[in-house]
């Protein structure tokens, strides 16, 4: 018991010391101590080049024994610690004047490759300055090098169809400055690999006849190439921007690849030429990216780029196909009175704030593929100009993009451009057509028999490996089929459109389909989904102006023998001359406003032609022997006259008496007669007229009241139809009926 004590006793002693000796501030210490171990240790880790520090007579011999690099000759300054601030003017303006020495005399690189540049390094006086005159080149180059200062004067003629360059090179060579202008042209390659640079970078209004190449460089303080000249592909992959980067009015002759480039704060590349491809893939701006004036000659790659702040490419030029796939703009990304002359690839791109399309130019060949956009259209925005934006939206398949043309819709219909949401309306319809039409024609690989599989088009080998493989797991995915050995590329592109891998259908469920399949095509061709009213216009045009012809026939064509019943020849040119007049009218509106003007004139002959054909077949066959043959089928009422809305009419007048007194006969004798046939049709379709028109209910053939009935139910669907694309395309309406 006693021990059992002391050893407690001892215990407790022991514990006293150590939070002595562990306190707060000593915790703290321990703390910080191992953060700051942790945060230099990838430092320690990274491996460092051993540079030498360059002095004159280090640089006099590596001037005398250039290195051969690539087939040319180079001044090897490689991991050097080059000296350059203002408390060492001796050294560096000797360093200058030896380099322009000797690279101006002859074609020198200078490779600079895991250099530390310590102050500023105005790279424009380590070339050759030369004049530039619009007669001439200067004498001093070599032909190959004259070649690529004449090109200069071709892109400035290209820029001149543009705007008047500002550059003092392109107004000497195009004799619009009474000055000639100056360059300084660095006739050898430059290597920058690595290469650090603690202070400024200069190489403004310089000429590279070589190639540029800064992978990985570090430029910590501002760099400067204001209208520089790259003569050949220049590279600045992976190279780190940390202060203001100017680019501006450069031209780039060959490829110019900024792949994986950290922009750490402004980069301007405002009134820049690019004539060959342009990479940006995986470069990362936190600050304002200026891309204003730019003329990009062929395609432009910014796939998997974030732009942390806004990105400005107004009044640009692409000329070939753009890329921004799986790219990020978390602000303002903007393309005012940008010319989009290829495709523009928005695939899985991220639009966190907004995107200005207003006043851009679209060729035939443009279009915005959004396919897989992340768009949250109540947080973000997407501009462009009303009437036109939305045509330019393009998604492959209906599958997985429902969501982005919600938002897109939904985007344009808070900005009360509804033409705009009815365009991407129509592209969401017609792309669920396209897979209704598949899930109804395509081949279930999953069910579908080896016999099958072979009249399709899969050899017997590929039709046996598909058999094995979905006996082990049916396939889920059409990609799959790449999975097996036995599948070629070839046979997989040719045929993958006409498969399936859903559950087989029904006969209920494929009749379902098939009826969902036939009411979208009739909407799409005959009102764009309900988007487009003047091609509704144009459909009812076309109704009404054939069902008054027929009317018009069947009343005053009754028979020839034994006492020929016709109209007379001045009412029979009068409607045939109306109803060409209607009809050229209608259909104008349907093939200026319809996507397909031939299938959709062709749905609407199928509704409105056959049944009315038949049944005038049928009525002169068996012709006509009942009573009051002399008096017109149809009775107009006599009380008034006016212009009314006539909702619940039905075409036939009631049978009670008091109403065959208050509806009188059409008086055919009358010139104007032929008019009363397309008011009767116009009641039946659109439910307006001047009179009231109905077919009396006495001596009356079965055949024209069906006739009758078949256009008014017609013109039941009609009218609803109507009311709802204007539904949709008034924008007062349509804000009663979107509203959230």
């Amino acid at each position: 018991m006693h021990k059992l004590f002391f050893q407690r006793r001892g215990t407790q002693r022991l514990n006293a010391k150590v939070r002595k000796v562990f306190s707060l501030p000593t915790f703290a210490f321990l703390c910080v101590l191992l953060i700051l171990l942790f945060l230099t240790l990838p430092a320690w880790a990274a491996p460092q080049p051993e540079r030498t520090p360059l002095t004159l007579e280090l640089l006099q011999e590596r001037l005398r024994t250039p290195t051969l690099r690539e087939g040319s000759l180079t001044v090897d300054l490689q991991k050097m610690v080059i000296d350059l601030r203002p408390e060492n003017a001796s050294f560096r303006d000797a360093f200058y004047q030896l380099l322009r020495k000797e690279l101006g005399a002859k074609p020198l690189g200078l490779d600079l490759s895991y250099a530390l540049i310590l102050g500023d390094f105005v790279g424009s006086d380590l070339g050759l300055r030369t004049p530039l005159y619009a007669q001439a080149i200067a004498p001093i180059f070599t032909a190959s090098e004259q070649q690529e200062l004449e090109r200069l004067r071709f892109v400035c003629l290209e820029l001149l169809a543009i705007a008047l360059p500002d550059s003092k090179d392109c107004r000497s060579l195009l004799a619009t400055s009474t000055q000639p202008g100056e360059i300084t042209v660095f006739r050898g390659a430059l290597i920058l690999a690595q290469t650090r640079f603690n202070g400024e970078v200069k190489f403004s209004n310089t000429f590279f006849l070589q190639s540029v190449d800064a992978q990985n460089a570090t430029f910590v303080q501002a760099s400067n190439w204001t209208e520089t000249r790259f003569a050949r592909p220049v590279s600045f992959s992976s190279a780190n921007f940390r202060q203001t980067s100017n680019f501006f009015g450069s031209i780039f002759f060959e490829k110019a690849n900024f792949k994986q480039a950290q922009f750490q704060e402004t980069i301007d590349f405002q009134g820049s030429f690019f004539e060959k491809t342009a990479n940006f893939n995986r470069a990362n701006f936190k600050q304002l990216a200026k891309f204003n004036n730019v003329q990009w000659q062929e395609n432009v790659d910014f796939s998997y780029v974030r732009f942390a702040n806004q990105a400005q490419f107004n009044k640009g030029n692409f000329n070939q196909l753009l890329f921004f796939k799986e790219t990020t703009f978390e602000q303002a990304v903007i393309f005012r009175e940008v010319d989009f002359n290829q495709a523009v690839n928005l695939q899985g791109a991220s639009i966190i704030n907004q995107a200005d399309f207003s006043d851009a130019r679209f060729s035939k060949e443009a279009f915005l593929n959004v396919s897989g956009l992340t768009f949250n259209s109540n947080q973000a925005k997407i501009l462009g100009n009303p009437g036109e934006i939305g045509r330019i939206f393009y998604v492959p398949t209906f599958q997985g993009n429902q969501n982005i043309l919600r938002n897109l819709g939904q985007n344009f219909r808070q900005q009360q451009q509804v033409a705009d949401a009815n365009d991407l309306e129509y592209t969401k319809q017609r792309l669920r057509l396209i897979e209704l039409s598949r899930n109804l024609t395509a081949t279930n690989i999953n069910s579908v028999t080896m016999t099958s599989l072979i009249k399709l088009g899969f050899s017997t080998t590929e039709s046996e490996a598909i058999a094995e493989r979905r006996l082990v797991k049916p396939f889920r995915n059409i990609t799959e089929l790449l999975t097996l050995a036995d599948i070629s590329l070839e046979t997989y592109t040719k045929l993958s459109d006409r498969l399936s891998v859903g559950e087989p259908l029904s006969i209920g469920t494929w009749l379902l389909e098939a009826w969902s399949w036939l009411a979208l095509s009739v909407l799409l061709l005959l009102s764009g989904y309900g988007t487009n009213f003047w091609l509704v216009f144009g459909v009812g045009g076309v109704a009404i102006a054939y069902f008054g012809l027929l009317f018009w026939l069947v009343d005053r064509c009754r028979r020839l023998r034994p006492i020929p019943i016709v109209p007379t020849s001045y009412e029979t040119i009068s409607i045939l001359i109306s109803f060409s007049v209607l009809e050229f009218l209608s259909l104008l509106a349907i093939f200026r406003n319809a996507e397909q003007p031939w299938l959709t004139l062709g749905c609407l002959l199928i509704i409105i032609v056959p049944v009315p054909v038949a049944l005038l077949i049928q009525l002169y066959q068996q012709g006509r022997y009942h009573d009051l043959m002399d008096i017109s089928y149809f009775t107009e009422d006599g009380t008034f006259r006016q212009l009314r809305l006539l909702i619940g009419r039905l075409p036939v007048i009631p049978r009670n008496q008091t109403f065959r007194e208050r509806y009188m006969p059409l008086l055919c004798d009358r010139r104007w007669n032929w008019l009363n046939y397309y008011d009767f049709s116009l009641n039946n379709i659109v439910r307006l007229g001047f009179n009231d028109i109905r077919l009396r209910d006495e001596h009356l053939p079965g055949i024209i009241s069906a006739l009758a009935w078949y256009q008014w139910s017609l013109g039941l669907m009609y009218i609803t139809l109507v009311l709802w694309t204007l539904s949709r395309t008034i924008p007062g309406l349509n804000l009663l009926i979107y509203l959230k």
